[in-house]
C-alpha cells in the first residue's frame, strides 16, 4: 500500500532503505519520544525495521518527501497493536519538525485505517513531549483523560504517557481522497 497526501508519499520501507532510516531516526531526542525504537540505535535496528514485513490491517510507512531530485525519508507512521487495541505510532526526523509533517501523515494512517475497518484508533505521547499532543489533536484524536506508564525502551524504563482515541465515523476529518492504494 501507498499514501499520497498533499505533500508527502508514505510507502513501504525496503531492505536497502536502512541507511537512510538509520540517518533520520538516529538521534537520542527522537528515540527517547518512542515507545519500540532502542537506544542507543544502532545500524542493526534499522536493518531489522526496514525489512519488517507488512501486516495487511496493520500497515507502517515510510513518510517520504518527494522533490526533484528524488524522495527522502524523514519518518515512519503507521499501524500497530497496543494490547487489544490499534494504535497510529510515528516520528519525523528533527531536522523536519514544525512544518506540519507529523500531522499531515498522522491523518494519512488514518484515513486508510477508516478505509481498511478501523472504527477506533488509540494513540499517545509521553507526558513530556507535549509537542505530539498538538500533532494528535491536529490530525484528529481526542484526550480520553489517562495518563498512565508506558514502557519506553529509548528511556529503559516507564514514563506517563497522555492516551488519545480517534473514533472513525463519517464525521471524521480524514480525507480518503488522498488515498491512493496498491498491492
Amino acid at each position: 500500500m501507498f499514501i499520497r497526501s498533499k505533500r508527502l508519499f508514505l510507502r513501504p520501507g525496503w531492505p536497502e532503505d536502512w541507511a537512510e532510516l538509520y540517518t533520520a531516526i538516529n538521534d537520542e531526542g527522537v528515540v527517547r519520544n518512542l515507545s519500540r525504537a532502542p537506544w542507543p540505535y544502532t545500524m542493526d535496528d534499522a536493518m531489522a525495521f526496514a525489512r519488517r514485513s507488512q501486516e495487511w490491517m496493520l500497515p507502517h510507512f515510510f513518510v517520504t518527501l518527494p522533490s526533484d531530485k528524488g524522495a527522502r525519508l524523514i519518518g515512519s507512521a503507521g499501524l500497530g497493536r497496543h494490547g487489544d487495541q490499534v494504535e497510529l505510532g510515528y516520528w519525523i526526523a528533527r531536522s523536519h519538525w514544525g512544518q506540519g509533517y507529523a500531522t499531515e501523515a498522522a491523518q494519512a494512517v488514518l484515513g486508510l485505517a477508516r478505509a481498511l475497518g478501523h472504527r477506533r484508533i488509540v494513540a499517545g505521547h509521553f507526558a513530556n513531549n507535549p509537542a505530539s499532543g498538538r500533532v494528535l489533536t491536529k490530525a484528529g484524536f481526542r484526550r480520553t483523560g489517562t495518563v498512565a506508564p508506558r514502557y519506553s525502551l529509548g528511556r529503559s524504563g516507564n514514563a506517563p504517557a497522555v492516551e488519545y482515541e480517534a473514533v472513525l465515523d463519517a464525521g471524521n476529518n480524514c480525507d480518503d481522497h488522498d488515498l491512493m492504494r496498491a498491492a
